[in-house]
């Protein structure tokens, strides 16, 4: 499936699926790093490199929400995939808000686990090779590459995802752009939850773009965003 080999970090505590899943995954081409708790894996992404972290999220000793915060604190490129019994919608939302990128419910195959994998690592790997992109946004610079936003001495840095909104938004500016338009470019797909997450960005970007009130991200009720700008 891949020509790189790619580290995974996983974390489960059934270390029976544990370890089919690892199998699995090591027969896919994948270095596989497999921790029995969330506290083991926190540790281990402390001192080790990884392409991407598959996180259950009942686990002791620390969660899979407080696994993926701390990963976000080190890393906001890096794609965290949570591996869940659960479906309930507060579930989902408080994972996207920790930071991450998609759920996988269990029981799963492990042919869907691999392809959603290898699309967030394209991604990945996608942004590492490509050039510097920056954009001007009113008084605004914005630093794709650097996941910088700045206006003076004003300096946000920026998570991967809200740079990831904000290019999106900046490649389209003064059009309307429907919700599943942005979901489907910037998560990859349209669904509930992800929307639910969107919102969460698109108030984000809004609090960074006050400093600026010529920066309008304005909403078209039941359709969709349409970003206000001069855009260069």
């Amino acid at each position: 499936m891949q020509n790189i080999k790619s580290k995974v970090l996983l974390a489960e505590d059934d270390l029976s699926l544990g370890y089919v899943i690892k199998d699995n995954l090591v027969d896919a081409g994948y270095e596989v790093v497999l921790c029995p708790d969330g506290q083991a894996a926190i540790d281990k992404f402390s001192k080790d490199e990884f392409d991407i972290c598959l996180l259950d999220i009942m686990m002791p000793n620390k969660d899979g929400f407080a696994v993926a915060r701390k990963i976000r604190q080190q890393s906001d490129m890096i794609p965290i995939l949570f591996l869940t019994a659960k479906s309930l919608e507060e579930d989902k939302v408080k994972g996207f808000e920790t930071g991450a990128d998609d759920f996988i419910v269990k029981p799963f195959s492990m042919q869907e686990l691999l392809l959603r994998m290898e699309v967030f690592l394209r991604r990945t790997r996608k942004m590492h090779s490509e050039k510097t992109v920056s954009f001007i946004i009113g008084r605004l610079q914005f630093s794709y590459t650097d996941l910088k936003l700045s206006i003076g001495k004003n300096i946000f840095n920026l998570t991967q995802k809200e740079a990831d909104l904000l290019k999106f938004l900046c490649e389209h500016p003064n059009r309307i752009l429907k919700r599943e338009e942005v979901l489907l470019n910037v998560w990859g797909k349209d669904d509930y939850f992800l929307g639910r997450s969107m919102d969460v960005f698109i108030t984000k970007l809004r609090k960074y773009f006050k400093i600026d009130p010529a920066v309008n991200l304005e909403t078209i009720h039941g359709v969709g965003f349409r970003f206000n700008a001069a855009v260069n």
